[in-house]
């Protein structure tokens, strides 16, 4: 009988996903993870907009031409085969499937690799992608179609290669748009092995990518939270945790899966904005070093206002078992994937909800807006801190030149001050309000006033005028010159209560009896006991009832 084999045409490359490939830091993050499996110490990256040209060059241990055919080639070839996980130099193996490097065959007009190991000759070849694309069209299978030789000049100028592999792109698809700084803060972010392995750096440009290119986002963090550990292991935790900024960190522990990692919050949504681009960092999954998932929390999103504050790294490397879990486009996991289900799970309910309860009061004790959706602060509670912030920012915001003791007296006042103004707040706001609306009440109903409540009134206003004339004010005070303006919650009352009720034990006279002098000394600015806040309130819950009964009756008399 013939034997038969499979007969497979170039066209596959599409299948695969030749094209799901579109930024240029995919790209450069394809090239990085290849870099760390082969074991280099150093990546290189040059970028030249004007030329449109990208090169990727590590040290690592290279190809020989039979490991550039049979390997890097070979699409589906995976490091992993024969049960293997890591290099020889014990580093977790990034690459899986073997079709992430067509992120790196078809981004540019013509892809050159040149590579060699110390102990082969320079090899590698030219991917003319116009070529490959009519290689499809005319459906010519992989044995016919051959790899454009390397240019003489390139194999002369990299002669002195001692190992490695060189990337060279030529024409790249949509021109190279971004910022040398952006760039460089999205490798900082997205391959973190760059800031935390001492073995391992990359450079772009000539200049090492390093912590510097995360100052701004340290320096804009206000809270912490570690996941399952606590310590300086990690480079930019550590960082994070050294940052003047840093307000508090918290730890938080989770028992059903191994997850760690750290979540942080920056001062204001738009310190996440990563600068000269529309991007801004998030809360991203790692698998063995990898970024495997962009802004895991929308897969459980909340609605709250806490999340547009958050970034940071969750790493679980369960995740790179025996099974595979991520998309073609390596740039996900694949949905409703058992284990990724069971991390989601336990970020949404141990770390979520944590950090979700604990970033209001934070936020509130740091005299900085919260979250408005926590029921568990009355709203009256929470504009008054709101309004005490705002107020208290031109004392909270020195010059430079103010030393750190000074600045440090005088917001340890503004935080001892912030409970007792916020309960001013309240109060004065409710007195306000239930003043002129009794003023309104009684205009409404045409109550009379006594001819003793006139005559002092009538003495209120003269010793106002007086007032006026000694401090030289000409100019109208009151917006309303009714004689009611300068009666007080208690005079008020007096007219407003009925007659039959005068005599009645419990009226709105009594309550505003009682009131009046603990109002006096909120209208003064005072700092009231506990005691006198409890009583207070009390005394004005009774008020409002009764005001609330008065304006149930008509406003005609």
């Amino acid at each position: 009988m013939e034997n038969y084999k499979f007969n497979i045409s170039l066209s596959v490359l599409n299948h695969l996903g030749r094209n799901l490939y579109r930024s240029l830091i995919t790209v450069i993050g394809e090239a990085i993870s290849n870099s760390w499996d082969a074991d280099a110490k150093n990546v290189h990256i040059y970028i030249d907009r004007e030329k449109n040209q990208l090169v990727v060059q590590d040290d690592g241990v290279g190809m020989t031409p039979d490991d550039f055919q049979n390997k890097f080639l070979k699409i589906g070839y995976s490091k992993r085969k024969d049960g293997k996980s890591c290099s020889p130099t014990k580093r977790p193996f990034i690459g899986r499937k073997g079709i992430g490097k067509l992120a790196l065959l078809s981004c540019a007009k013509s892809i050159s690799i040149i590579t060699k190991t110390q102990t082969s000759s320079l090899t590698g070849g030219t991917i003319d992608n116009a070529s490959l694309d009519q290689a499809i069209k005319d459906d010519i299978t992989p044995n016919d179609y051959n790899l454009t030789p390397l240019n003489p000049d390139l194999l002369k100028e990299n002669k002195k290669l001692s190992h490695g592999t060189i990337i060279i792109f030529n024409g790249m698809n949509d021109g190279i748009k971004n910022r040398i700084d952006y760039l460089r803060q999205l490798i900082a972010l997205d391959f973190r092995f760059s800031l935390f392995d001492p073995s391992f750096n990359i450079s772009v440009n000539g200049k090492e990518i390093s912590m510097v290119d995360l100052e701004p986002l340290i320096n804009d963090t206000q809270f912490l939270w570690l996941i399952n550990h606590d310590n300086d292991n990690d480079a930019f935790e550590k960082a994070i945790r050294k940052s003047k900024s840093l307000i508090t960190h918290r730890l938080i522990s989770t028992e059903s899966v191994t997850v760690s990692g750290f979540i942080a919050s920056v001062d204001t949504p738009s310190k996440l904005k990563i600068r000269t681009s529309d991007e801004k960092a998030t809360v991203d999954l790692f698998v063995n070093g990898r970024l495997r998932e962009k802004n895991i929390l929308s897969h459980i999103p909340s609605t709250r206002i806490v999340e547009s504050y958050l970034y940071g790294q969750i790493h679980f490397n369960e995740l790179d078992d025996d099974t595979d879990r991520f998309t073609s486009s390596r740039e996900g996991v694949v949905p409703d994937d058992p284990k990724f289900n069971s991390l989601l799970d336990v970020l949404k309910k141990d770390i979520m909800a944590k950090i979700i309860e604990e970033w209001d009061d934070l936020r509130r004790a740091n005299r900085k807006t919260g979250d408005s959706d926590n029921k568990k602060i009355p709203p009256k509670q929470r504009k008054s801190e709101e309004l005490y912030d705002a107020i208290t920012d031109d004392y909270a915001h020195f010059e430079k030149t103010t030393s750190s003791d000074d600045k440090d007296l005088v917001n340890s006042w503004l935080n001892e001050l912030r409970p007792d103004a916020v309960f001013n707040y309240e109060a004065y706001g409710d007195c306000f309000l239930a003043e002129n609306l009794l003023r309104k009440y009684i205009i409404a109903q045409k109550k009379s006033i006594s001819d003793k409540l006139q005559k002092d009134i009538d003495d209120w206003k003269d010793k106002f005028k007086q007032k006026k004339e000694k401090a030289n004010l000409s100019i109208q005070i009151r917006q309303d010159l009714h004689d009611l303006s300068y009666c007080g919650m208690e005079n008020l009352a007096s007219i407003a209560d009925f007659e039959k009720d005068k005599q009645a034990k419990s009226t709105l006279l009594r309550d505003c009896m009682e009131y009046t002098p603990i109002r006096d000394a909120v209208a003064h600015t005072s700092r009231l006991t506990d005691v006198a806040k409890l009583r207070l309130n009390a005394c004005f819950e009774n008020i409002k009832a009764r005001i609330k009964n008065l304006l149930k009756i008509s406003s005609k008399p």
